[in-house]
């Protein structure tokens, strides 16, 4: 079997994680976000992504979250690893959908990007459109994979990052400037943190890389090398992007559903260059509908886990022709539209949009944290078993890596419960409550599924 390069370990991490949808949302934190990338890169993405390559390459572990947790703590918790990486993404659905269809707006009418009306049947037509395709098999999607990664993320990336740099140097006026005084946050008042969340929410996925880990040639030297090239051209890219858009658009008005168009169309207004926004709005929309075709079935093919262990009725073990669990992706299908409905009802289209990544974000963090602790659990039967990959250093070292990565799990948890300065929020209370009952509704649906394996088998 041919081995995976190390060139091509890099590119798949960077196509399962860079991510353009992300960069208005940490724009609004100006200054700051320098000091919090580097802080979130320390103490998460470097951490997960060794953690997760040495839980994959142990002997008898497959790569994966539900083989990890299971052999930790059992079924139960890998049933919640599972549900978490389920739910996680159902509930980022309607932000990735709701930014392309802002870029959508660029075709149509710019002041759409802010339009419920608008965005909440063109959110609901894409999703039921790449459910569809998803229903066809994988072949098609697998094809678009590569193109779509080009042509929606690293072009858009590289042209967004090159337009502020060229913003800067030819002396346009600036929305933020740097200062001693505002390149490090505050450590008393939590809200200051809150631009945390949506660069954690840039972060996550880094887990997926350890399954390629037997595949590659040295695991021992490539791996690391090929996390921390991923890690730095992630880091850049996503940093300089959200930079671009802080300096150009001003804080009060960036929108998180179509700020990436917004810096690009100021720019191109501003040099007379107004033909060129429809093509790039057009890249990225194609390029983003390609890519999320490819998250549609994925986590699907874990609650097909589930229902094979016996937390789900039989029904949701349904395949057609294609083999692919059609009843899993209608149903995925009618909560994401359910979700996208609220766009409807809620006033403000950016403090939806926030709400939602600060509760995906916050869901994903509760796996991180089962599988840090899961690989506290396994350290023994690390130690001893032959790998093909561990953190290097002692037993100390890699504990402190596992403990850093759960800190950084902990303390985004805790920021997630405050939102930023900048949207329309009723009060703290409220918010807070919303986030702790979409935790709980998003949790809730676990104990059905236990109540459905107790009663029929007659234990857990």
């Amino acid at each position: 079997m041919k081995k995976i390069s190390l060139s091509s370990l890099v590119l798949l991490i960077i196509a399962a994680i860079d991510s353009i949808r992300n960069l208005p949302a940490s724009s609004l934190f100006g200054t700051q976000l320098i000091f919090f990338f580097i802080f979130a890169a320390g103490i998460f993405l470097v951490p997960v992504a060794l953690v997760s390559a040495e839980l994959a390459a142990k002997d008898g572990l497959k790569g994966g979250i539900y083989q990890w947790i299971l052999k930790a703590f059992g079924h139960k918790w890998a049933m919640v690893a599972i549900w978490l990486q389920w739910i996680n993404t159902v509930v980022w659905y309607p932000t990735i959908l709701s930014f392309i269809a802002g870029t959508l707006a660029y075709l149509i009418r710019p002041s759409l990007a802010s339009n419920a009306y608008f965005l909440m049947p063109v959110t609901i037509a894409i999703f039921w459109f790449v459910t569809v395709v998803n229903l066809k098999g994988i072949r098609f999607t697998a094809r678009v994979n590569s193109l779509s990664v080009l042509a929606g993320t690293v072009i858009p990336m590289i042209l967004l990052v090159i337009l502020g740099f060229i913003w800067v140097v030819t002396g346009h006026p600036l929305e933020i400037t740097f200062n001693k005084d505002n390149l490090i946050p505050s450590f008393q008042n939590p809200n200051n943190w809150v631009s945390l969340v949506a660069i954690m929410a840039s972060f996550v996925g880094m887990e997926l890389s350890g399954v390629h880990i037997k595949d590659m040639e040295d695991p021992q030297t490539n791996f690391p090398k090929a996390v921390f090239i991923s890690s730095f051209f992630i880091f850049m890219t996503m940093l300089l992007g959200s930079l671009s858009i802080a300096l150009v658009v001003p804080k009060n008005e960036i929108s998180l559903v179509a700020g990436v168009m917004q810096v690009v169309d100021n720019f191109f207004s501003h040099f007379d260059l107004h033909s060129l926004t429809p093509l790039v709005a057009l890249l990225i929309f194609l390029g983003s509908t390609g890519g999320i075709m490819n998250w549609v079935l994925s986590p699907a093919k874990g609650l097909v886990e589930a229902a094979e262990l016996g937390y789900l009725p039989p029904h949701f073990l349904k395949h057609n022709e294609h083999g692919v669990p059609h009843n899993i992706l209608i149903i995925q299908a009618v909560v994401v539209t359910v979700i996208c409905t609220l766009f409807m009802v809620i006033p403000s289209v950016n403090s939806f949009y926030w709400f939602l990544t600060a509760l995906s974000t916050e869901l994903y963090m509760f796996m991180y944290v089962l599988m840090f602790l899961a690989a506290y659990k396994l350290r023994n039967a690390r130690e001893t078993a032959r790998k093909t990959f561990i953190i290097p250093g002692d037993n100390v070292v890699r504990m402190g890596v596992v403990t850093l990565g759960l800190t950084g799990c902990l303390i985004t948890i805790f920021i997630s419960f405050f939102p930023p300065e900048t949207l329309k929020i009723e009060s703290l209370l409220s918010y807070i409550s919303y986030i702790g009952l979409g935790n709980i509704l998003s949790l809730a649906p676990l104990g059905l599924f236990f109540y459905h394996k107790k009663k029929s088998s007659g234990h857990y």
